[in-house]
């Protein structure tokens, strides 16, 4: 547990409500014990460290719906090739930065990060509160097929693994059984979502964007098997096709749909679904082929199309970057949020990446790995926030240089920064 802190006069967002108080907060061991716009008495409290916050603007640590703790900061190459601890402690190294990014939470999109987050809760690392996926799904041929052209398909229960399935980075299951196999897998090693890969995507090298992947019945055995330990399936997907087959098999998180359709756009609104975006454009990644970077592309076309859609429908948004490959790219992540500014206010946005994406982080259910409340700052929340040197609310672009702008860190009632 982190020790009493008292943080006095700040100008307190607190991830709901527009309007803003001036005031302080007090954290009693993890969790916000009282925001008062009047003084607190902390004679009660021992070892209490006061920080006096300057005016500054005090909001919720920020939450990334969709990152890559593992993907992000390796190559494919090192996926592929490294020996298994390389990238390991490379993603160790980057949670740190993630961190000091301000991101006190992320939801991992899929790789083996089960250890990471165990290391980061034990205080062996810092970094962010990681919510889990484990592999990726997928099919023969789908998104998360990295194998080689000479390597041969086979059933799932024989041959052998291949060597991203050894390391935890993604799995090939096809049928039924397989993916009841491949989730329940997962949910036993301690995933807090399953994330399938329900169409092509931009990064593999087997598939289209175009294309819809497993069948309603495979995509609906992962959801029983979330449904039935209280949790629930998020995936990958772009396209009308693949969308609606995932909702009606189940799914509650819709990533990208960067090339939806307005029915189907409707169709996700109607049904309450999560749809998980990113504001995607040419620079934030770089593929080694030409073919790839067509699909990229066309990707980023569809990005303002989409994001004026789900604001037409009402549809619940949660951000994300969904970084891949690329490890100098990683130090970007604020950027994402920046972007959003095409299509949202400054408040839109602040609650987007603070409450919203941690009401879609609590669809975890009986496999959230932190149940308490995220994304807030008020009594009884866990103690995530940071304090900016300037009003966000006015200025969104202070979060893009946030080793300048962020002058403090708190994590779980823990200081990780303090430049005051």
């Amino acid at each position: 547990m982190g020790k009493n802190i008292l943080i006095n006069n700040v100008q307190i967002f607190d991830g709901e409500n527009e309007k803003t108080i001036t005031g302080n907060v007090l954290i009693e061991n993890n969790l916000v014990k009282a925001v008062s716009s009047s003084p607190i008495n902390a004679d009660s409290f021992p070892d209490i460290t006061v920080i006096d916050g300057k005016g500054k603007f005090l909001m919720p640590g920020l939450i990334d719906a969709h990152w890559h703790s593992y993907m992000s900061c390796n190559t494919m190459m090192d996926l592929l090739t490294a020996d298994a601890a390389y990238p390991q402690f490379k993603a160790a190294k980057e949670a740190g930065r993630t961190l000091l990014r301000g991101f006190t939470s992320i939801r991992d999109a899929g790789g083996p990060v089960f250890g990471l987050k165990r290391a980061i809760d034990e205080k062996i690392f810092t970094g962010p509160r990681i919510f889990p996926s484990g592999s990726l799904i997928s099919q023969t041929g789908g998104h998360g097929d990295f194998r080689a052209v000479y390597d041969i398909p086979r059933p799932f229960d024989c041959c052998g693994l291949t060597h991203t399935e050894e390391i935890g980075a993604a799995i090939i299951a096809d049928g039924v059984d397989a993916v009841t196999v491949a989730a329940r897998n997962n949910l036993r090693l301690g995933a807090s979502q399953i994330k399938l890969m329900a169409g092509g995507g931009v990064a593999s090298l087997y598939d289209q964007l175009e294309d819809a992947q497993f069948f309603e019945e495979e995509i609906h055995a992962a959801v029983k098997a979330a449904e039935d330990v209280g949790t629930y399936v998020m995936v990958h997907v772009y396209v009308p096709k693949a969308i609606a087959r995932a909702i009606n098999a189940g799914v509650k998180s819709i990533e990208h749909g960067h090339l939806i359709d307005e029915p189907t756009m409707q169709l996700i609104a109607d049904k309450e679904i999560w749809l998980s975006m990113q504001p995607f454009t040419l620079e934030d990644n770089k593929y080694p082929t030409r073919e790839q970077m067509e699909k990229h592309e066309l990707v980023v076309d569809g990005t303002d199309h989409t994001y004026k859609l789900a604001k037409k429908y009402g549809v619940k948004l949660a951000w994300g970057t969904d970084l891949l490959f690329n490890p100098a790219n990683t130090q970007n992540q604020n950027l994402g949020i920046i972007k959003l500014q095409k299509w949202f206010s400054n408040y839109e946005i602040l609650k987007m990446v603070t409450h919203d994406n941690a009401q879609l982080l609590s669809l975890s259910g009986a496999k959230n790995p932190y149940p308490g409340l995220l994304g807030v700052i008020k009594e009884g929340a866990f103690a995530d926030m940071i304090l900016v040197n300037g009003d966000v609310l006015e200025n969104l672009e202070l979060l893009g240089k946030p080793e300048e702008n962020i002058l403090l860190i708190i994590k779980d009632g823990d200081i990780y920064k303090n430049i005051l």
